[in-house]
């Protein structure tokens, strides 16, 4: 059988047989560690700018690019955004902790090592938390830069120091992720943690977060895990899964045949969808860690912790479970709304200002996660830069609340908003849409609608629904969309009981 999982039959069926198959064979480990690049003004130990997107090495000096004999000097903005997260996940902080240096030589690495932390990290315990209820247990977070970034094209390799000495934090999960799936929810998890708490933009276009995924199978029941693979370069969540699924595959078919899984580091070819080998790794690499000789240890007292804690906003899954409960939203619809801060934001400024009661908040919801949401990703904006107001939606909301437009009008107005910038109930005048909602004024309408309408009128009186719909169509129609569907709905009913008496 060949080594590549990839032309293992059993991988080809689509209804996940195979799936299925490895799960019951095998038990699937997984531990992700994820950095995270602080979104600082400066870097962790120089005064150089934290920005992305700057000409190469023009975001450098002699600290971050590592000339003998320089100082680093400590953000304290960074251990606070690091203290931040750390809440945000509900991890321990600890009082005493120290920089250390960790030595490999690499070209984007300058001073041949990194300042990092060891044994005695910022942050302990904790844990992520997936939308199935099961949260995910963390080792550790500690603080440390980042390196530079080399840069390979038309055969030649460049280096970048501009990202040098980043702030970061690396969190490290524990090995009790099951699934590719649990992984993806895993990660979307905890980038939303990290923007709810406003420490990082977490986009891995641009690097602010990067992952590594370990990986092992082991026979259901075994006490022991397996031999764990390493696998680098996976910056984006569909890679992760994509990867760790050929893994999987590729491990159980070694198994399988009795072939020794080695412990290695792999990366992931995006173009063949599969890993490759990076480097064997028998051993764990000696960095020959010791501490920073220039940063003394350092202390986090409680008051520290305490003048933070209050600029740690609601947790993501605990506005999601008071939507649930105050605004009767259900799990699809909350969990929408919640998946960014600032929908979550947009979404309740505008609740608040159409009404307390779950009716406006359902009604608020569905205008947010269709139109709103549409609008911001066809115009690639933040909610915050739309021409529409949370006030301005909540106003014309209240339009339709109050039966003054229709669900189809109050589309067509907030398409005129958009473009002019006029207030609802301006934009409905102007466009000529205001719903009919008078009795005494759509009363003959119907009327007249019957009058033409006596082979429908036979229909329904032999039962046949669609004879009902058909008549509201005739009056929706002779009022070109404008009449309360409801009242239409009433006086065709009355009327109807009414020739059916006669």
């Amino acid at each position: 059988m060949s080594n590549d999982p990839s032309k293992d039959p059993r991988r080809d069926s689509k209804d996940g047989s195979d799936h299925d198959s490895i799960s019951e064979r095998y038990e699937t480990v997984i531990g992700l560690e994820v950095h995270v690049q602080l979104g600082t003004k400066t870097k962790l130990f120089c005064a150089c700018e934290n920005r992305f997107g700057a000409p190469p090495n023009t975001l450098t000096c002699p600290i971050c690019s590592g000339h003998p004999g320089v100082l680093p000097v400590p953000n304290r903005e960074a251990l606070r955004f690091g203290i931040l997260a750390a809440l945000a996940l509900e991890c321990d902080i600890q009082g005493h902790c120290k920089f250390d240096r960790k030595h490999y030589y690499y070209p984007d690495l300058p001073k041949g090592y990194q300042i990092s932390q060891f044994d005695l990290p910022f942050a302990l315990g904790g844990g992520v938390r997936l939308r199935s209820g099961k949260t995910i247990a963390l080792e550790r977070i500690h603080l440390e830069e980042d390196a530079g970034k080399n840069i390979h094209a038309e055969g030649h390799s460049h280096v970048d120091l501009n990202r040098a000495g980043v702030p970061l934090i690396e969190i490290v999960g524990m090995p009790e992720i099951r699934s590719s799936e649990e992984a993806h929810d895993y990660l979307e998890s905890l980038k939303r943690s990290m923007r709810y708490a406003g420490v990082s933009e977490c986009d891995m276009e641009k690097g602010s977060l990067r992952c590594d995924a370990n990986i092992s199978l082991r026979k259901h029941g075994a006490p022991e895990f397996g031999t764990k693979v390493e696998v680098k370069n996976l910056n984006s969540f569909k890679k992760v899964v994509a990867a760790l699924e050929y893994e999987r595959r590729r491990q159980a078919a070694c198994l399988d045949e009795g072939r020794a899984i080695h412990q290695e580091t792999r990366l992931f070819d995006d173009q063949a969808q599969q890993t490759r080998i990076m480097r064997s790794k028998e051993e764990a690499m000696d960095y020959r860690f010791f501490p920073e000789p220039d940063i003394p240890p350092f202390e986090i007292t409680a008051k520290d912790i305490d003048e933070i804690r209050p600029l740690l906003p609601e947790r993501h899954w605990e506005r999601k479970a008071r939507l649930m409960e105050e605004a009767a939203l259900n799990d699809y619809d909350s969990m929408v709304l919640t998946l960014e801060k600032e929908t979550a934001d947009y979404f309740e400024a505008a609740w608040k200002a159409l009404g307390p009661g779950q009716e406006e908040a359902k009604l608020t919801a569905n205008w947010v996660m269709t139109e709103v949401l549409r609008l911001s990703n066809e115009e690639n904006v933040p909610l915050s830069k739309l021409p529409i107001s949370p006030e301005d939606l909540a106003a014309l909301c209240r339009l339709i609340q109050e039966g003054k437009a229709s669900n189809q009008a109050g589309r067509k107005v907030f398409k005129h908003m958009v473009k002019t910038g006029e207030p609802p109930a301006k934009a409905l005048e102007a466009l000529g849409l205001a719903q009919i909602s008078d009795p005494a004024e759509l009363e003959p309408l119907v009327r007249a609608v019957l009058d033409k309408s006596q082979k429908a009128i036979k229909d329904y009186f032999k039962g046949k629904k669609k004879a009902l719909d058909a008549m509201k169509g005739g009056v929706m129609r002779e009022t070109r969309g404008r009449a309360n569907p409801g009242l239409v709905n009433e006086i065709l009913l009355r009327l109807l009981e009414d020739l059916r008496e006669d």
